[in-house]
């Protein structure tokens, strides 16, 4: 009976180990993956999505209905035209880049030790994304973002924001000056390029000492910008199914149709050589231009320009790259500088810059200018103000029409009105009961109403940013 029991017992621990063998992790969920197991580059893609939307999308019309490139004509755009918006039109903005990239750009750097290329790359973003909320905005929260501990963040100061961005980009600087990079089918901006991201990351350097009115230091930034049309930072839709497009083309192509448009703005009036504020002249012919940046409000299928279906959404430019050389070069090396990147960029306008197939064959020039252009009653100069005044009005118009669809406009004349509003583009005011232009997006009400730091109100659209006060 002994040995019988003996034997039960080793079978019965036999089956009983047999057993656990065969419910181990049955309770496991195998799709159920932990943050840290997805690979790093996984986490691009979403990003760069949310970063097109929030650089190109609905804050950016709203911008360009502020800074006379755009109409709204009917329903909310209508209404923000008019200058009447409220804070819930900030809501995707700001969480597009509180909820779909900082985070994600921060865990990427967090895993990324070894992988330079990744953590150069989403430095980059970090700061495109925040340079553009303190630009939008004025005061956000930054230091305390995304911390665990921390539910409330405080809202630092616009120039603290805009100097940490540069930092973030002087650091992601650092990390692509040290690998070659690779192939990175994520990376739906420049697919792994370090050279490419490393122009982008200082041109951004630029934009945001631009705002800073750091002429020379913005000009030292542009020497290692983005160097030539291929290298713009852009998004390119696949425009393979309905959604998959141009963000303007999808939304004229959906319930906007007849909502905002270029017809009648004040730039659509610059590129027309029938009004009297044509910016055209003896060495310019603004036809091919005025076509191509023409919006049809009706329908999207008229479109082929700037909003065609398969056309790129420009995010940080070459344009605006060559630009700053231009007003920055002539600010702090003089009036020869300036004409000389001026006249770089008029060479490749002159070329067929910035025109798709679609319009490259209509009518363009852009001949170099002389100095004596700008001399007192000069082509460029008809008032007869000083010289390099009259190159950086010119220099200055030639931003207002290059940086349509993109933030220039509206930065360029929030910047200015400040301290050179002699050298502003006279665009109107949109309505008569308004006595100022717009100088800053509403935050977010989800964030007004969330977070016990928050102003107890929005500051409203007229209020003055502290880097423009």
């Amino acid at each position: 009976m002994n040995n019988i029991f003996k034997g039960l017992c080793v079978c019965l621990a036999f089956c009983m180990v047999s057993c656990e063998s065969l419910v181990e992790g049955i309770n496991d969920d195998p799709n159920g993956l932990v943050i840290e197991e997805v690979n790093a580059d996984l986490f691009l893609t979403g990003a760069q999505l949310a970063n097109a939307l929030a650089q190109a999308g609905h804050a950016n019309r709203m911008a360009g209905m502020w800074s006379g490139q755009l109409i709204g004509f009917a329903s909310v755009y209508g209404n923000a035209y008019g200058y009447n918006i409220s804070t819930a039109e900030a809501n995707t903005t700001w969480n597009r880049i509180y909820i779909s990239i900082v985070p994600q750009m921060r865990h990427i750097v967090s895993i990324s030790d070894a992988d330079p290329l990744l953590k150069g790359i989403a430095k980059v973003m970090e700061a495109h994304a925040m340079g553009t909320a303190a630009s939008l905005f004025g005061d956000v929260p930054y230091s305390q973002v995304n911390q665990e501990d921390i539910d409330d963040p405080v809202f630092d100061g616009q120039l603290s924001v805009l100097d940490a961005s540069i930092s973030l980009l002087d650091n992601a600087i650092s990390d692509l000056n040290t690998t070659p990079g690779r192939s990175l089918s994520q990376d739906i901006y420049y697919n792994g390029n370090s050279s490419k991201w490393l122009e982008a990351a200082h041109t951004l350097k630029a934009r945001y000492l631009m705002y800073k009115r750091d002429y020379a230091g913005a000009y030292a930034a542009a020497l290692n910008g983005i160097s030539s049309s291929a290298n713009t930072m852009s998004y390119q839709p696949l425009n393979s199914q309905t959604g998959d497009q141009n963000l303007f083309y999808t939304i004229l192509d959906g319930s906007r149709a007849g909502d905002i448009g270029s017809s009648g703005s004040y730039l659509s009036q610059m590129l027309a050589d029938t009004t009297d504020v044509y910016r055209g002249n003896a060495k310019t012919n603004e036809a091919a231009r005025a076509a191509y940046y023409t919006i049809d409000e009706n329908t999207a299928s008229n479109n082929a320009g700037i909003i065609a279906a398969s056309e790129a959404h420009q995010l940080v430019s070459f344009e605006e790259n060559h630009l700053v050389l231009a007003e920055a070069g002539a600010r702090t090396a003089g009036f020869d500088t300036g004409l000389q990147h001026l006249n770089e960029f008029r060479a490749w306008l002159n070329g067929g810059g910035r025109l798709n197939d679609n319009f490259s064959g209509l009518e363009f020039l852009y001949e170099a200018y002389d100095a004596t252009d700008f001399d007192a009653g000069g082509m460029e100069n008809a008032d007869g103000i000083d010289a390099t005044r009259a190159l950086l009005r010119e220099i200055v118009e030639e931003r207002y029409v290059s940086g349509f669809g993109q933030y220039m406009p509206f930065d360029d004349a929030r910047r200015l009105r400040k301290s050179d509003s002699d050298l502003l583009v006279p665009f109107p005011l949109n309505t008569a009961t308004a006595s100022v232009h717009p100088e800053r997006y509403p935050y977010a009400d989800g964030e007004l109403n969330a977070n016990e730091n928050a102003p107890g109100e929005d500051p409203g659209i007229f209020t003055k940013t502290p880097v423009n006060q």
